[in-house]
């Protein structure tokens, strides 16, 4: 069986493009790494995933690194969401890999990149201005060993991508600030009229992961944000930490208010396609980009919004990530100009071109008449800093992320607890 664990952002993403892209309107610069030299090959690969279709900003950026670096090509390769993580681990592992591809930071997914450089197969990274252009991201999940082996698309915030005005236009409003009660108030009010709040691929682990994790961020993350740490030193575990508890608990306690749209727990992304062409629901869970990609996909018709999901008790925290990460391979013939490619990337300028259009936004950014549109009810959190990373990036193997999304599918039909879910996650955890 292919493992889904490291699709969860990008079939996301791609999901939310068709979603509700149909709703109706009621409803100059250093590259990083110093030149390219010419006693190697000038031109390289550099393979990404495209959830929609649309994407360009790997290309935009890819032309401009080419302006300020004449004779040399970037020769992008397009490959389908669906099948990413799958076909780029393959390539990768069994030496065939592009010279520069999208993977992801952090060691909790199928693609991730610490696991591909403990195996050797990523180019190490040597730049100290690096250090610097990644600090605000979280300089530790690029690394491995104190080595750094990749730099970030952006930053987005994972959260509720959300139509308020045909929310509103149903008697329904949602702000950063409203609580778990309101929610549960909010799913009543659609459901009187003949609606949900939100749109849900229970069938789908990917969709119901990111949804147990956007819970978790304020839940279990904005309490304890070192509760990984501890996880891994042992000190607690999912099954007997009461957050974690509540955060399952909600997800089954949502379902059973009609929070969802009918038939969730069978459902693929085509059912979040469906519901939300048809305006029966309001909002899905998935990084933040995916808005500016309907709102392109639209022609500009379809505006949407990005909230967190509220606290349980206590604070809500936004769950802001740069954890899309772009690396070059160990086995590449060019590794100077890989390293200045990715040098670029990482730079002010070339973060500048990837956030163009992309819907993330600069790693760093604390401006927020410079963020995204979509972003505007969380911009003052982004810049208080009342966000917690996505904790894949500190999980230590993708298999933890994949049970707990099969496992909400479970809780949604009834096969499984909330305390078997936690216990296999546990089980995960500690495998050799």
């Amino acid at each position: 069986m292919i493992n889904t664990s490291g699709r969860r952002r990008r079939w996301a993403a791609a999901a939310a493009v068709v979603a509700l892209g149909g709703v109706s309107l009621a409803a100059c610069s250093s590259s990083g790494g110093g030149s390219a030299s010419g006693q190697e090959p000038q031109t390289i690969t550099f393979a990404y995933s495209n959830p929609s279709g649309n994407e360009h900003y790997y290309q935009d950026a890819a032309k401009a690194y080419e302006k300020l670096h004449p004779g040399v090509t970037i020769t992008l390769q397009s490959l389908p969401a669906e099948s990413y993580a799958q076909a780029i681990t393959t390539r990768v592992e069994g030496g065939n890999a592009p010279d520069v591809f999208q993977a992801e930071s952090g060691s909790g997914q199928t693609d991730s990149i610490q696991g591909f450089a403990k195996a050797g197969l990523l180019l190490p990274l040597t730049d100290p201005q690096l250090k610097q252009d990644l600090a605000p991201a979280g300089l530790a999940q690029f690394q491995y060993k104190g080595t750094i082996y990749a730099v970030s698309l952006g930053s987005s915030v994972n959260g509720i991508v959300y139509n308020d005005q045909a929310a509103k236009a149903t008697g329904i409003t949602l702000t950063a600030s409203s609580t778990f009660s309101d929610i549960m108030q909010a799913c009543a009010t659609a459901k009187a009229k003949g609606k949900a709040l939100f749109a849900l691929a229970g069938a789908a682990p990917p969709n119901t992961g990111i949804l147990a994790l956007i819970i978790a961020t304020s839940a279990v993350y904005g309490p304890d944000p070192g509760w990984d740490a501890q996880r891994t030193a042992g000190t607690v575990k999912f099954a007997t930490t009461p957050s974690w508890t509540a955060t399952l608990n909600s997800i089954v306690q949502m379902n059973k208010a009609g929070c969802y749209q009918p038939g969730a727990q069978s459902a693929g992304f085509d059912a979040i396609t469906n519901s939300s062409s048809r305006g029966l629901v309001f909002g899905f869970f998935a990084p933040g980009g995916a808005a500016h990609d309907i709102y392109v996909a639209s022609g500009g018709h379809v505006s949407l919004v990005v909230l967190p999901f509220p606290g349980l008790s206590g604070t809500t925290y936004a769950s802001l990530s740069s954890d899309i990460a772009i690396t070059g391979s160990a086995h590449t013939k060019s590794p100077k100009l890989v390293a200045s490619f990715l040098g670029f990337l990482a730079s002010p300028a070339g973060q500048k071109v990837l956030a163009a259009d992309s819907g993330y936004f600069p790693v760093g950014t604390t401006n927020v008449s410079t963020l995204p549109a979509q972003y505007k009810p969380v911009a003052s959190m982004i810049t208080s800093q009342q966000t917690r990373n996505f904790p894949t990036v500190n999980w230590p193997n993708g298999k933890v992320y994949a049970d707990l999304g099969s496992g909400v599918q479970g809780l949604l039909t009834g096969q499984q607890t909330t305390q078997q879910v936690l216990q296999q996650m546990d089980s995960d955890w500690d495998a050799p």
